[in-house]
């Protein structure tokens, strides 16, 4: 065995994972099919280990892949990344930019905005997954993600771009026919939507101005993965909701919903942009998120 590892086979076989193609991979690297099945047959014959359990129509992860990927990945990122900091400060970022963000955040405030970015950055692509799905960034081979919440530790690296504040909202309907909660304990007995991503796993917090706390676990009819799904059943009435300003704030300001215990706030939230750790962001991310902060950043304070 060479003293070096096989850097090269190791950043194919990191690109083959990320696309879960030999195909696509090969095309992304401007090289032949055959010489990206080689460099995998390369690695494979070097570790003695089989990384791929092929088929006519899948391609998936042997146990010895997938414990590779992650340290493979990180590799092809490290190396992006070295080229792209050692490049002038002038170079136009380039390349493409696989980005996870939240369904409806996603819909409603990021795609608006792309369009002004790609005129900016015409050698920058997007690819935007939309999911309220936690996802793996490192081993789904995403560059970036968004994450709308009060993050826990992790080997993430985390950019706050703007806060997000939370409401809990009846629509009056409700409020006349089962009345209005004043305490978060009172959330036991009235009908509550709930949401399946919730980072406190279902229980609502709250704390008031003297510095009291409570936590209910509420219930209801209507459990969602998409905290926008629950608006229809909340404006016919049907229910309380916890949700972010940017789902629910036009509804308040129209009317159709009223924030109730005013006393009592959930602990606010925010918007983070977070990358995998390993070195320095490529340009291409860098200029996302530098983007994205001073549009948020404005968005807020428009709000207010």
């Amino acid at each position: 065995m060479s003293k070096l590892p096989d850097f090269e086979a190791l950043a194919i076989f990191a690109k083959v994972v990320e696309l879960r193609s030999f195909a696509a991979a090969a095309t992304e690297l401007s090289l032949s099919k055959a010489t990206v099945s080689k460099a995998v047959s390369r690695l494979e014959e070097r570790l003695g280990a089989r990384l791929f359990n092929r088929t006519s129509r899948r391609l998936a992860l042997t146990d010895a892949g997938q414990k590779l990927s992650e340290r493979a990945a990180r590799l092809l990122a490290d190396g992006e990344a070295a080229e792209s900091e050692a490049l002038a400060q002038s170079t136009t970022p380039r390349g493409l930019v696989r980005f996870a963000v939240p369904m409806t955040f996603g819909i409603k405030t990021v795609a608006p905005l792309l369009p002004e970015f790609m005129e900016a950055y015409p050698e920058v692509a997007i690819d935007l997954h939309l999911s309220d799905a936690t996802v793996d960034l490192i081993g789904e081979g995403f560059d970036a993600g968004l994450r709308i919440a009060r993050l826990p530790d992790s080997s993430l690296i985390a950019r706050r771009l703007c806060g997000m504040p939370r409401y809990t909202v009846a629509a009056p309907s409700y409020l006349k026919r089962y009345g209005r909660p004043t305490h978060p304990m009172h959330l036991a007995d009235h009908k509550c939507f709930g949401y399946a991503y919730l980072s406190t796993q279902g229980v609502w917090h709250y704390t008031n101005a003297s510095g009291e706390q409570a936590s209910v676990r509420p219930a209801g009819q209507l459990r969602v993965n998409n905290g926008e799904a629950v608006m229809p059943a909340l404006l016919a009435g049907l229910g309380i909701a916890d949700l972010p300003d940017f789902i629910v704030g036009d509804a308040i300001a129209r009317g159709e919903v009223e924030v109730i215990l005013k006393g009592w706030k959930q602990p606010e939230g925010a918007v983070h942009l977070v990358t995998p750790p390993g070195g320095p962001r490529p340009a291409r991310v860098e200029v996302l998120a530098d983007f994205l902060a001073s549009h948020f950043a404005k968005g807020r304070a428009q709000r207010k």
